[in-house]
């Protein structure tokens, strides 16, 4: 018998991830590593948690299972919350008003701004010399 779990996927910048979430003692796996040895930056984990603490759900009564890959720590962070969050609303879709009203369901649109032809980067431009 196949154990029954729900999915979400999550993208931020250049990252995807691919959560999935099932009943069971409270692991949270990312990339075959614990979430505080994955995400090692202070306040990261309370970010991606924040979906539980919001609805009242209680972590360790899920199991979490995480793929994520593509871009840096900040974009994995994020991808890796809106897939929690969109997760959490197959799993009870009346959760979804207290998801939207703290802001999980949107993505972030912002991504990187290319670099323009005669510039440094995006924006900045070479130094003026008037001689």
């Amino acid at each position: 018998m196949t154990e029954r779990y729900f999915e979400g996927i999550g993208r931020r910048k250049e990252s995807t991830a691919r959560v999935r979430i099932s009943n069971g003692s409270g692991a949270f796996i990312v990339n075959d590593k614990e979430l505080e040895a994955y995400f090692t930056r202070h306040g990261d984990t309370n970010t991606i948690l924040a979906p539980f603490a919001v609805t009242g759900e209680k972590r360790n009564s899920f199991d979490v299972s995480v793929h994520v890959n593509g871009g840096g720590v900040t974009g994995q962070t994020d991808a890796v919350l809106l897939g929690l969050a969109r997760a959490l609303i197959k799993f009870n879709p009346e959760l979804q008003p207290t998801l939207r009203k703290g802001g999980y369901l949107t993505r972030n649109p912002l991504v990187k701004e290319r670099k323009k032809p005669g510039l440094k980067g995006a924006r900045k431009a070479p130094t003026y010399t008037k001689r």
